[in-house]
C-alpha cells in the first residue's frame, strides 16, 4: 500500500479525536502530508471512524485531485490541501466540530486567553465570515485567519481547524484550542471575564515558539 505510514498516522489520529470527543460520526477531518512529496492523506467521507482502517485512507495531490483511495475523499479536502499550499511548513492538519469550539466562534471575535496551553497558539482568530462545508470561500477564509505563522482557527459557526508540523503538534493544538473554548465559556457563562493578559499570553507564545516549556 502507498504511503502506508502516513495513512496509519492519520487513522490513529482519527480515532483518537473519537474517542476524546473531539469528532463524532463521521464529522470532522484529519489530514497529514508525506514527508518528501506533495501526496496528502485524507480521512474518507462518509465512514466511521471507530471502523476506520488504513486502506480507507485518501490520497491526494496538493490541488486536492484523487490520486488513490475506495472512498471519495472529505468534503473539507480543498481547505486542507489550499493551507498546505499556503504554508509549506504544515505536515497535519485537524478539523474537529467540537461543541466549545463552536459554540465560542459564534461570537466572531479572538478566543479570550484562558488556559495556559492555549496561548501557546495566541492569538486564536476566528474566521471573517460564515462559509459553506467544502467551498472554496471555506478554504480561502481557513488561509487567511491562519496566515504565514498561524497554527490555529476557529471556523465561524463550524467548529476549528488546528495545523502542526507533525501530527501530534496538530492534535496536540485541536485539543488545548477546545479546552481553552471550554474553559471560557463557562467563565463568562459565570460572569468571570479576567482572562490571562495580553502581555502574559505573548510571553508564552514567544516561549512556545522558542522551544521553550510552558
Amino acid at each position: 500500500m502507498k504511503y502506508q505510514k502516513i495513512r496509519e498516522i492519520v487513522v490513529e489520529a482519527a480515532k483518537k479525536s473519537n474517542a476524546l470527543g473531539l469528532i463524532h460520526g463521521t464529522s470532522g477531518n484529519i489530514s497529514m502530508r508525506d514527508e518528501k512529496d506533495d501526496v496528502v492523506a485524507i480521512t474518507p467521507s462518509g465512514v466511521e471512524y471507530e471502523t476506520m482502517t488504513a486502506e480507507d485512507i485518501c490520497l491526494v495531490d496538493l490541488n486536492g485531485n484523487m490520486i488513490e483511495g475506495k472512498y471519495k475523499p472529505s468534503s473539507e479536502t480543498p481547505m486542507h490541501t489550499a493551507i498546505m499550499r499556503a504554508r509549506p511548513d504544515v505536515k497535519a492538519v485537524v478539523h474537529t466540530h467540537s461543541l466549545f469550539a463552536t459554540v465560542m466562534s459564534m461570537k466572531g471575535k479572538n478566543l479570550p486567553t484562558a488556559t495556559v496551553p492555549s496561548n501557546m497558539y495566541y492569538p486564536i482568530p476566528t474566521t471573517d465570515c460564515f462559509a459553506l462545508p467544502g467551498s472554496e470561500e471555506l478554504a480561502d477564509s481557513a488561509v487567511r485567519a491562519i496566515g504565514k505563522e498561524g497554527d490555529v482557527t476557529l471556523l465561524k459557526n463550524h467548529g476549528l481547524i488546528a495545523t502542526g508540523g507533525d501530527m501530534d503538534a496538530a492534535m496536540t493544538c485541536a485539543v488545548y484550542t477546545e479546552e481553552c473554548a471550554q474553559v471560557a465559556y463557562y467563565a463568562i457563562a459565570a460572569g468571570f471575564d479576567e482572562f490571562i493578559p495580553e502581555e502574559s499570553a505573548l510571553a508564552i507564545h514567544a516561549a512556545a515558539k522558542g522551544g521553550g516549556a510552558v
